[in-house]
């Protein structure tokens, strides 16, 4: 059995603060080791973070999968995340067991297979200051734990433009550099300028600037090669003071021509998106789900045109890389999938690319769902699934 005590660690270096343009570090994941819950957990006052043992993540991600967490802390700034990761680190030497960490936001893009034998670390971190503007752009600093769609709205009312496509996305501010978040022609890396991130293993504070963040479709560098290496804290903005207006993607093509208006203004694209949205994807709040559940796929032009010999029908848009991006929701939908009901979850009625849970079902009975569908999916096409949300799945053990 393995006996956990609580206690406050502070380490000098946990202060410095490092500029990190070029990354070099190898990464590594970190294995954890699953606390018995037999053993009683004594935790004592640990000011200024809240600390809870066997704490419930069922309300704090969108599907609504019931898992636990060991430890649950919530920070509402980097110097209470730095002191946290430092009580994390004395945990290693108390117990000689790495307790895998991990930041938790909005809890819209993550499934926990099952229960997180470690840290979640619930980013509050808020705030949205200017820190620079000129005639053409003013640049936005906003804290990680800022809710995203409440950041575009405020952009909309300063008129601060270019997040306006990226309405109604769920999540939080500090989560949508991990995903490169997109829609509608636009990604987050397309106005991201630089972010600021605590590096977990030496509580060391980090600036990445955006080209050496990585980003590529729906990823970067910290989903990938630094993966569970930093917790993002901030993320600063270069938004237009003049719009450009990106309206050529079809479905808002569609949306402004059953409208019969013009696409003049970015508060127009910002609203067309949001009733788009609406009318796609289910609330979470009614309905538990992780938004697109699966990433659409790219595929080589000589493979689209394959495709398009047995699927006329098949919806591909070019990419800038001279490959195909292939609408996943059309793959599922057209394979039969969509309104699909396998006892307490599903896929949606309305959009095939979306999984719900309503009957709150674990981590693995929705994940086992999901390969079905990809299974199907690549039997059909020959066409691979990737999953979008973040599948939290440990092996734990000793150092």
């Amino acid at each position: 059995n393995v006996c956990i005590y609580i206690c406050v660690y502070c380490c000098s270096s946990y202060s410095d603060i490092h500029t990190f343009t070029h990354p070099s570090i190898t990464s590594h994941h970190t294995a954890g080791a699953l606390l018995d819950t037999r053993v009683p957990v004594t935790v004592p006052e640990f000011p200024p973070v809240s600390l809870l043992p066997q704490a419930d993540l069922h309300f704090l991600n969108t599907l609504a999968i019931p898992a636990k967490t060991a430890f649950l802390a919530r920070v509402t700034s980097a110097s209470e995340l730095i002191e946290t990761l430092g009580w994390w680190k004395q945990q290693h030497k108390l117990t000689k067991y790495k307790l895998p960490v991990m930041p938790l936001g909005g809890g819209s893009n993550v499934v926990f297979a099952d229960n997180y034998p470690g840290l979640v670390i619930r980013i509050g971190i808020s705030g949205k200051e200017v820190i620079r503007e000129d005639d053409d752009f003013v640049w936005l600093k906003v804290g990680a734990g800022e809710e995203w769609h409440e950041l575009v709205e405020y952009c909309m009312n300063f008129h601060y433009w270019g997040l306006e496509n990226l309405a109604l996305i769920p999540g939080s501010v500090g989560a949508a550099p991990v995903q490169n978040i997109g829609a509608y022609g636009v990604e987050v890396c397309d106005y991201l300028e630089e972010l600021s991130a605590v590096e977990i293993a030496s509580g060391l504070s980090v600036t990445f600037e955006r080209d050496a963040c990585g980003f590529g479709y729906r990823d970067s560098i910290f989903k990938n090669r630094f993966k569970d290496r930093y917790i993002i804290t901030s993320v600063t903005f270069k938004l237009r003071k003049h719009p450009q207006l990106v309206c050529d993607y079809p479905a808002l093509q569609q949306y402004f021509k059953r409208s019969g208006k013009a696409i003049e203004t970015p508060l127009q694209i910002f609203h067309a998106v949001c009733d788009i949205r609406r009318s796609k994807l289910p609330d979470p709040i009614q309905l538990p789900n992780a938004g697109s559940f699966f990433q659409n796929p790219l595929v080589e032009q000589r493979e689209f045109g394959a495709l398009q010999q047995h699927f006329p029908g098949i919806i591909g848009y070019p990419t800038e890389d001279g490959r195909v991006k292939l609408a996943a929701g059309w793959l599922i939908d057209q394979a039969g999938w969509r309104g699909y009901q396998e006892g307490a979850v599903g896929v949606h009625a309305e959009q095939a690319l979306v999984l719900i849970n309503p009957g709150h079902a674990s981590g693995k009975v929705l994940l086992a769902l999901a390969e079905k569908i990809r299974a199907n999916i690549a039997a059909t096409y020959q066409v691979k699934l990737e999953i979008e949300p973040r599948v939290i799945d440990l092996t734990v053990g000793p150092e």
